[in-house]
């Protein structure tokens, strides 16, 4: 069956009366007048005032449509403008009436009724809570000026893909945005960045970012605020919060605000950081580091946003999107004591880890084109490298002996001292090079690689091929474990060995160690030391 669902047009419906009236174009009557498409069912919806006009139109629906059913739906509103009302009563509607669509087919027409009636409709057919196919009614000059014509809404694939593909630009630019236009090539990353994207678009709940300090927690969580502005769907301002500096009264104070008095030195009010995070968003950073008297008001403000100023006998309101940034697994700060659980469940509801620079080595160089942009901006100077001192970096950045601890501020503290520095806009190698001693010199190298810095210098990993520092070591872990030369000989070449009509391990291994100035008792020694 083909069953309509239609608004009754209490104007354009009821533009003429009499004979005349078939010299009209009338929405409802009009589809009843189509020659190619016929309804079995006919629901109009209208209010009980106008059930004159409903038997009128109804009669005259009959007469071009004899053996259509009519149903009528009466729905009382008092203010069918009112978005909230009337969708509440169309969406009533659709949950009283028992749609099967198997074997029928549904039209929604979206011609009569306000204009909020028939977003309303639009909404309930996207939702499927009235199923089928949106239908327009419109008047023509030509031919029958009462029986008009219809389109389908339904959308074609040439026009939908072009749709489809604008949104997903917008969504590469979203994306795009939150990665500061840094063009990240980490799979991985991106696919995080892509997540976090739909939940900043979508969700205002907390958002818990977690990963290593220098992560790029703070940043992201900046433009994540800044693109909520943008697309509108926040006012208020961006208020970070550093709770690892927050202790005592200074804390409550600071988060929740006081009245004078509250305390010593509460000479006057204080709104607090809450109260000015209101319709905006409130990154607190290091959340881990949070009183647990602090924690619980704020659980309270989360849930029911509002809270109680120091000193204060009135509530105060704020409606705030949350951001938490820490470095700390706040799981272990729970089984510490250290933190709420129900704090950590109200914040994690949206949980992304940030992974570190050394996780992300590919994504060191477009970064590295980011700092030195932004530093040629704040300093007005253009700042490149020469061909060899990028490589040169390039090759320190990318070597697994480089940790990068401090993450990408360590990269930006790099970059700022090298362009600041670079003679005549043009970053050297003799300048790359003496940025990586300073560096080395003050980062004590991977406990794993403790043994060669101790042999060989801090400085090793520039002198040797990362391949022979790969042979090196495991020479030197077996050397350490062994009681003499000729035993960490034998265990070295075991294989080889056997091939050998003579062998002498202890020379063969004594001559591989006085390549890198080397001997079994000095690394003996070092062992032991």
């Amino acid at each position: 069956m083909n069953i309509l669902i239609s608004f009754l047009g209490t104007t354009l419906d009821a533009y003429r009366s009499g004979e005349a009236r078939w010299n009209t174009w009338r929405p409802s009557v009009a589809l009843a007048m189509q020659d190619d498409l016929h309804f079995d069912q006919y629901y109009i919806i209208y209010q009980p005032t106008f059930e004159d006009l409903f038997k009128r139109i109804s009669d005259d629906i009959l007469l071009c449509s004899p053996d259509t059913q009519i149903i009528p739906v009466q729905i009382q509103m008092s203010d069918p403008w009112d978005f909230e009302e009337v969708y509440s009563k169309l969406y009533d509607f659709s949950r009283e009436y028992d749609f099967s669509p198997e074997g029928n087919q549904y039209y929604i027409h979206i011609t009569t009724g306000t204009h909020v009636a028939q977003i309303c409709l639009f909404l309930l057919n996207e939702s499927h809570h009235l199923p089928g196919k949106l239908i327009q009614s419109q008047p023509t000059h030509r031919g029958n000026p009462a029986k008009g014509k219809y389109n389908l809404i339904d959308l074609d694939l040439s026009r939908y893909d072009l749709l489809a593909k604008r949104f997903a630009e917008e969504r590469h630019n979203d994306q795009d945005f939150l990665k500061s236009g840094i063009a990240t090539r980490n799979r991985q990353f991106n696919e995080l960045i892509e997540t976090i994207e739909r939940v900043a678009i979508h969700s205002r709940e907390p958002i818990l970012l977690t990963g290593p300090t220098g992560a790029g927690k703070s940043q992201l969580a900046r433009k994540i605020y800044e693109l909520k502005r943008l697309n509108k769907q926040i006012q208020g301002s961006f208020v970070d919060v550093n709770c690892a500096t927050l202790r005592g009264d200074q804390a409550m104070s600071t988060l929740f605000g006081h009245k004078k008095g509250a305390f010593t030195g509460a000479t006057t009010d204080r709104p607090g950081l809450l109260k000015t995070a209101d319709g905006g968003i409130l990154f607190l950073d290091e959340i881990g580091e949070l009183g647990l008297d602090e924690q619980a008001m704020l659980l309270r403000a989360i849930e029911e946003k509002s809270f109680l100023p120091l000193g204060s006998d009135h509530e105060e309101s704020s409606s705030f999107q949350l951001i938490c940034g820490t470095n700390r697994d706040l799981t272990q700060s729970i089984k510490s004591g250290r933190f709420r659980t129900d704090l950590l469940t109200r914040i994690n509801l949206w949980d992304f880890e940030l992974p570190g620079l050394a996780e992300r080595r590919e994504d060191i160089e477009p970064n590295l084109d980011y700092e030195l942009n932004r530093f040629s901006e704040a300093s007005g100077k253009h700042i490149t490298f020469n061909k060899e001192a990028r490589e040169r970096f390039l090759e320190y950045a990318l070597h697994p002996d480089t940790a990068w601890s401090g993450n990408f501020r360590e990269l930006n503290a790099m970059v700022v001292r090298m362009a600041t520095l670079a003679n005549g806009g043009r970053i050297d190698l003799k300048t790359v090079q003496a940025e990586i001693a300073r560096v080395r010199k003050k980062t004590p190298p991977p406990e794993a690689d403790n043994a060669l810095a101790e042999l060989l210098g801090t400085d090793y990993a520039e002198h040797f091929d990362r391949f022979d520092l790969a042979q090196l070591r495991e020479t030197i872990a077996v050397c350490r474990s062994s009681g003499s030369l000729a035993e960490a000989g034998k265990r070295l070449f075991a294989v080889s060995r056997l091939n050998r009509r003579s062998v002498n391990d202890s020379d063969r291994l004594g001559k591989y160690l006085a390549k890198y100035g080397l001997d079994f008792a000095k690394i003996k020694n070092q062992a032991q030391n």
